[in-house]
């Protein structure tokens, strides 16, 4: 990859980050509202799951220098 993402490249990148968030907060809601063990596992897996996407996600839009 290049060091700076195109202009396209990066709404594209922050339209995702805004999807991951909103799923992160809809499975975080949810698992405090979810009364079936293995249900509320599959969301903190979710949630956990969702946590490290949109950290890789705010990489690639803040530290673009470490781009390889």
């Amino acid at each position: 990859m290049t060091k700076f993402l195109g202009m396209h490249e990066a709404l594209e990148v922050h339209e995702l980050l805004t999807f991951k968030t909103l799923c992160l907060t809809k499975a975080a809601t949810m698992s405090g509202l979810a009364q079936d063990p293995e249900l509320k596992a599959i969301l903190a897996g979710d949630v956990t799951a969702g946590t490290e996407h949109i950290q890789q996600l705010q990489h690639f839009l803040t530290n673009r220098e470490d781009v390889q």
